[in-house]
């Protein structure tokens, strides 16, 4: 049966994400797990490969750019191992418990 006076508008939940994604953009994976959203992208303007990741409980997002030495399946899976080593190649700090307790 045909419905002529219903017409689709889009997501009812618009995906924070997909705002993102440009028509250059292709997922080719998408995996959720404890609230915690990875998606593998291809952009196809320039041939690079990235991880989205949005935690869904705190609203936080982040893109890692898989790099030339990386493999994407490895950034897909371990997403935040490879922001870790990112943040500690290019020098910024993490502090821990230990360090926090002291400066308190």
């Amino acid at each position: 049966m045909v419905y002529p006076h219903i017409q689709y508008h889009g997501a009812a939940y618009p995906d924070p994400l997909e705002s993102e994604t440009s028509a250059s953009t292709r997922e080719l994976d998408t995996r959720v797990s404890d609230g915690i959203r990875v998606r593998l992208l291809w952009h196809s303007d320039d041939g690079h490969v990235s991880v989205a990741v949005e935690d869904t409980k705190t609203g936080e997002l982040f893109d890692l750019p898989v790099g030339d030495d990386d493999r994407p399946l490895d950034v897909f899976h371990h997403p935040y191992a490879y922001a870790a080593r990112r943040r500690r190649d290019i020098g910024e700090f993490f502090p821990s418990a230990a360090d926090t307790a002291l400066a308190a």
